[in-house]
């Protein structure tokens, strides 16, 4: 995010003395993506961001994932995995329904404060489906609400304080970063007229977060042995992470609701690029929002029969009444997984009741990835069975 900002104290040259009102000197501490030569931020700490006092194995919940075969679209209910978010946090409790090695996706009903938590693999999207949550970070505090996208920077501590109704969250972890399109963006990094967001959307931290304390304890998500080459570790630092006085730089997490994305329709139906919203190695971020559809007199709003023979797709659908899939048991709350060498579309009978329709009350957000997903444990137990049958209508 080529977007400047800044918060809280600094001093007017980087890498100089910064003092605070004894004397002493702040901590500066560099996080920068790609070995220097990305996007970068400064923060200036009151203790050293590297003091630890402990380190100890956290045990990751079950992150196995087995393979989609044979090859078979499914359909996922989501919100069959938990009965109710008590006891539960946006952190230790989500449940992985789908996994590569470039991206995880979870979901978690939750009602309980998480711990400090950093994910030190890659960056998270967060997509809040219902409810609410404060974000505390070491950039300062982000306010979550339904159909927000909450970006966290991976290696960024942070906690999640769900509202008094708990949050719902649909978890997208990646191995890498995720950004908006390149395409949507100017050669220095502005968004161009033509982008359905803009820097006006995007809502990072307004002011420092500082709170003191002394052996706190930090889940870290990281690199090793385990199932997908995933560990974690508790890590306690001697001083309180949440110690920034200011910070300046183009990295930082921030939110974006789904409701500031601008639709760009056309007369016939237009591919799922033009719904794209962020973008991450070997794989995009996209919704479907509320619009007017196709206005060609002859057009057909729903989308035609396709093979992305390249991707598998994933469909979240969390608003409104999805017309293509009408017929096929989808409902809210609903993953649909249609993978790559499987030519897929609406439902037969979706085609003709769709003819006429002027706007589509929609709302979905959909994964497309370029490596073959598969089904953790979560997805497993949550696959209705049928799904693939159901436009044939029958199964031998």
């Amino acid at each position: 995010m080529a977007y400047y900002r800044q918060a809280g104290q600094i001093p007017p040259k980087r890498h100089t003395q910064f003092r605070n009102s004894d004397g002493g000197l702040y901590y500066e501490e560099l996080m920068g993506e790609e070995g220097f030569s990305s996007d970068s931020s400064l923060l200036y700490h009151a203790g050293v961001p590297s003091a630890i006092v402990d380190s100890v194995v956290w045990e990751l919940p079950d992150l196995a994932t087995v393979a989609n075969h044979p090859l078979t679209p499914r359909h996922l209910k989501l919100h069959d995995l938990f009965v109710s978010g008590a006891g539960n946090n946006v952190v230790e409790h989500r449940r992985l329904v789908l996994g590569n090695g470039d991206v995880r996706i979870s979901y978690v009903i939750a009602s309980e404060v998480s711990p400090y938590y950093r994910n030190a693999i890659g960056d998270e999207c967060v997509y809040i489906e219902r409810g609410s949550a404060t974000v505390e970070t070491v950039f300062g505090v982000l306010s979550a609400v339904e159909g927000d996208y909450v970006i966290i920077p991976r290696a960024t501590t942070h906690r999640w304080l769900p509202g008094a109704d708990g949050v719902q969250a649909y978890c997208i972890e990646a191995n890498s970063h995720i950004a908006p399109p390149k395409r949507y963006l100017s050669r220095f990094g502005q968004f161009l007229e033509h982008a359905p967001y803009c820097e006006r959307d995007l809502h990072a931290p307004g002011s420092v977060f500082v709170v003191e304390g002394n052996d706190v304890e930090v889940l870290v998500k990281h690199r090793g042995n385990g199932a997908g080459g995933i560990v974690g570790s508790r890590m306690t630092y001697a001083t309180h992470p949440f110690d920034v006085v200011g910070w300046d730089g183009c990295l930082y997490p921030y939110t974006f609701n789904v409701s500031d994305f601008e639709p760009i329709t056309g007369r016939i139906h237009q591919p799922p690029p033009v719904h794209q919203v962020f973008e991450a190695n070997n794989f995009v971020i996209c919704n479907f929002v509320p619009r007017k559809v196709d206005y060609h007199p002859l057009s057909v709003p729903v989308p035609y029969y396709h093979s992305n023979v390249d991707s598998d797709e994933v469909m979240f659908y969390c608003g409104g009444d999805y017309e293509a899939r009408k017929g096929s048991g989808i409902a809210l709350g609903s993953i649909s997984l249609h993978p790559g060498g499987y030519a897929h579309g609406p439902q037969p009978s979706a085609i003709e009741a769709s003819l006429g329709a002027e706007s589509f009350e929609e709302l979905a957000v959909m994964v497309d990835t370029f490596r073959p997903l598969e089904l953790g444990e979560g997805g497993a137990a949550v696959d209705d069975g049928v799904y693939a049958w159901t436009w044939a209508g029958r199964r031998l």
